[in-house]
């Protein structure tokens, strides 16, 4: 008995030995190197690159140079008429053809589709042929939410509304807008406060963010908007701050009050659910010459913000298709550097 007990405990400890060598080798633990590899590939990058649709406004439009005033006019008449190049409807595919995969539209070459829920269909279905999605809508020529008429302010606020329903059938995150009217710096951040709590109220109805670029006058001034934002105070109210976008006060030669770009990005990006990468013109080693972009990202990087950078491209020196690829070639290599 003795001997026979003696030859099933080495049989049993063959077997276990082989188990333990071949049968679970495939489980063997990762090492920490392994480990950090498979969580760094799961880990979606700080910053990403998204095309705002205003970098090919003179490809939508057909034209070289912008008419405002008869632009404003005809936009309001009769907006597909301002169309001359290609449709809109393409333009998925054509940010799909730069490699971007997050598109940002612009209200005004769909201004006649905004109830057309036909329309956004065969949009959405466009989007999901060319692997691209909305991030946002960047809306215009709906009028002041810093209106100093209480019935003015409350008819912009609720023209919003179709293009918060919009963005949030095609999936988008947030809808950009303006906080302009007419008075002092005092009346308009309390009117414009008044008006964003108002859209505000009906965008989280729908899970849609609103929020402000610095786009000219007042909204230029990065202590003016942020204050804005401290009054209106809700989660879904925010900014899109702009690389470019600081001048105050215009005159027929161009800027004449311009606010430091660096220090209102700096006082924007608290609030921030979006960038906007505003460029016009590049040096011959690939860098925008009126903004330092490594600079400006240090700053996006050091509030916490993480997501879409927006390509908005609008030189005149360099073609919009050769303008796009420049500022994502220069996008790219900063996001490196960071």
């Amino acid at each position: 008995m003795k001997n026979n007990t003696k030859t099933l405990a080495i049989a049993c400890s063959a077997i276990f030995l082989f188990a333990s060598t071949f049968g679970c080798k495939d489980k063997a633990p990762k090492t920490d190197e392994a480990e950090a590899t498979e969580v760094q590939a799961e880990v979606e990058p700080d910053f990403q690159i998204s095309l705002a649709q205003w970098s090919l406004h003179k490809t939508f439009f057909g034209v070289e140079t912008m008419d405002f005033a008869a632009f404003g006019k005809t936009l309001q008449e009769s907006p597909d008429d301002l169309l001359k190049g290609p449709d809109p409807m393409e333009f998925p595919a054509m940010a799909a053809a730069y490699g971007i995969n997050t598109i940002e539209l612009v209200n005004t070459f769909y201004f006649s589709k905004g109830e057309d829920m036909d329309y956004w269909a065969a949009f959405k279905k466009k989007c999901d042929e060319a692997g691209v999605t909305v991030g946002l809508i960047m809306c215009d020529a709906l009028g002041n939410l810093g209106d100093a008429d209480p019935e003015k302010r409350k008819a912009t606020v609720e023209n919003h509304y179709k293009w918060v329903d919009v963005a949030k059938f095609l999936g988008a995150h947030s809808i950009r807008v303006n906080a302009a009217g007419e008075g002092t710096a005092e009346e308009v951040a309390e009117h414009a406060v008044a008006g964003l709590k108002s859209l505000g109220e009906y965008g989280a109805t729908k899970g849609i963010n609103i929020i402000v670029e610095n786009h000219g006058g007042y909204s230029s001034d990065g202590t003016w908007l942020s204050g804005v934002m401290a009054k209106v105070g809700m989660d879904n109210v925010g900014t899109l701050p702009d690389f470019g976008n600081f001048c105050i006060e215009r005159g027929p030669d161009g800027c004449i009050k311009e606010y430091d770009r660096y220090k209102g990005i700096a006082e924007l990006m608290p609030y921030a659910k979006g960038v906007s990468a505003k460029s016009h013109d590049f040096d011959e080693n690939g860098n925008e010459v009126h903004s330092d972009f490594l600079r400006i990202m240090k700053i996006v990087k050091e509030s916490g913000f993480k997501g879409y950078v927006g390509i908005e491209y609008e030189g005149t020196e360099l073609s919009e298709d050769e303008g796009i690829k420049a500022t994502k070639a220069l996008l790219e290599r900063v996001f490196q550097e960071l």
